[in-house]
């Protein structure tokens, strides 16, 4: 009787502490979401878990993102998004990672939240990239101005991991922007991609978070620059 008792409680807590925090989602797919994912708002149907290590354990996989960079060992001159960190750091354990806290940051309206305070839902944010005022917060993404992997390419791969994981969530480097932008530039820099409106905006700021964490300059960002002078 105490075993049973003992163990109601302790189930209870588990959904206590899920209730207070976005849970990752395991669809019927067997693909895990998490708060990061671009689908997880239109996962209705799913199992909860506390931590994406759980639903991974549970069978579940990670989803297939266009361009995403698949996850592999970051060692050598390897590439890995993880060398950068899990995801969205949420380093003052308040529920909302980088990804609210820049949409809540940049909106310049009041930003409405989920039920739990948790994520931005509804906002009013301008676009760097075309200028246009977008209130939905599930059609945009947060852009590293300095995309992790040409930073990896150019000098990244050398810092230590805090480092890396610093500059991955730095509100310097992030921007919120249309989803279709950002994963038609990827990881490529001003030389081979221009968003479509406040180019010299766009690469006076890609230079200044160049220089801010010393990485390489390769010649063609100086040719790329000297069109805003």
């Amino acid at each position: 009787m105490l075993r049973s008792i003992l163990c109601l409680c302790l189930l209870s807590l588990g959904w206590a502490s899920l209730a207070h925090s976005e849970p990752v989602k395991l669809s019927k797919s067997k693909i895990c979401h998490d708060t990061t994912s671009p689908f997880y708002e239109r996962v209705r149907r799913f199992t909860p878990f506390a931590s994406l290590d759980e639903c991974l354990k549970a069978g579940g996989r990670l989803p297939e993102l266009s361009g995403q960079v698949k996850s592999e060992p970051a060692s050598g001159k390897t590439y890995a998004r993880r060398a950068f960190g899990h995801g969205w750091a949420d380093d003052d354990r308040d529920c909302q990672n980088t990804r609210h806290e820049v949409l809540i940051a940049q909106s310049t309206t009041a930003t409405q939240l989920s039920k739990n305070g948790c994520r931005a839902v509804h906002g009013r944010w301008i676009s760097m990239f075309t200028g246009k005022v977008i209130s939905d917060a599930q059609l945009l993404d947060i852009d590293h101005v300095v995309p992790l992997k040409w930073a990896w390419e150019h000098g990244a791969q050398n810092w230590p991991r805090s480092t890396r994981i610093r500059f991955a969530n730095d509100p310097i480097n992030l921007i919120a922007v249309e989803r279709s932008l950002n994963r038609a530039k990827g990881a490529q820099g001003p030389d081979t991609w221009l968003p479509p409106d406040n180019q010299c905006q766009y690469i006076v700021r890609f230079m200044r978070i160049v220089k801010s964490y010393k990485l390489q300059q390769p010649a063609s960002l100086a040719n790329v620059q000297a069109r805003c002078l």
